[in-house]
């Protein structure tokens, strides 16, 4: 099984970033990723690149249902009232904001031509082709029993050390993964991308990238618990996120 996470930019204007990791029955180890993808083509090939025609679910961190042309998205609205303390809140997501053509709408109709079925019900350890959105915000929140999120994306007030700091914490979080349940080695990346002393696009790449790992990780997560290891605010017709939780 291969777990794929795209931290998908709103507009193919800006770039994405994806990472894959391949379940081995004991641990899912990272085996390739992209810190700069741009139009979607670029995205579908490096699925094909990472899933072949073998069984893979695509955690995609953007919205792929708007229905609505204004305002936000119930499922939007419901995430943030539950992760609002945690500073988790979910982006307002309308057809008005986002433009005519939604990306994470025309992305999952690609994967649909190459047998990418688009649901929220995951079920536990099932073999096939899925696509599915996600949010790393919350999950980390839940993931790694944080009281708020890590604050490691450009805001008004933060300086470059503290986001370099938030950023080597997010990836000690990302590698303590190792022995999780289920377990992910990232070492391959986490070894090699160090982000003191990035700035602007450098930064931002790495901020993309792990994000796309955490994304991945979020994937096999759902695909190895099924329904008992997540939650789903909204559905399909309207707009969801689904949101990894520790089993009980």
């Amino acid at each position: 099984m291969v777990c794929i996470g795209i931290d998908l930019a709103w507009s193919e204007a800006n770039p994405s970033a994806a990472a894959a990791l391949k379940w081995d029955g004991r641990c899912g180890r990272v085996f390739l990723w992209a810190e700069s993808l741009g139009q979607n083509a670029e995205i579908v090939n490096f699925v094909e690149r990472a899933s072949g025609s073998g069984p893979a679910l695509v955690a995609i961190d953007a919205p792929l249902v708007v229905p609505n042309e204004t305002g936000t998205r119930p499922c939007d609205r419901e995430l943030s009232q539950v992760y609002r303390r945690a500073h988790a809140q979910a982006y307002p997501a309308n057809r008005q904001r986002l433009g005519s053509v939604i990306r994470g709408e025309a992305l999952v109709s690609e994967l649909a031509l190459r047998g990418f079925v688009h649901s929220p019900k995951v079920e536990e350890r099932k073999l096939g082709r899925q696509v599915v959105e996600v949010f790393p915000h919350p999950a980390m929140v839940e993931l790694f029993d944080l009281p708020h999120i890590l604050q490691y994306k450009a805001r008004p007030g933060r300086s470059l050390p503290f986001r370099w700091k938030e950023l080597r914490r997010y990836q000690e979080l990302l590698d303590s993964l190792r022995t999780g349940e289920p377990a992910m080695d990232a070492s391959p990346i986490l070894s090699q991308f160090d982000p003191y002393g990035r700035k602007g696009k450098a930064l931002k790449a790495l901020e993309d990238l792990l994000d796309a790992v955490f994304c991945a990780y979020i994937g096999l997560h759902l695909w190895y618990w099924g329904k008992k290891g997540y939650r789903c605010f909204g559905d399909v017709q309207n707009g969801y996120i689904l949101v990894p939780v520790r089993p009980r």
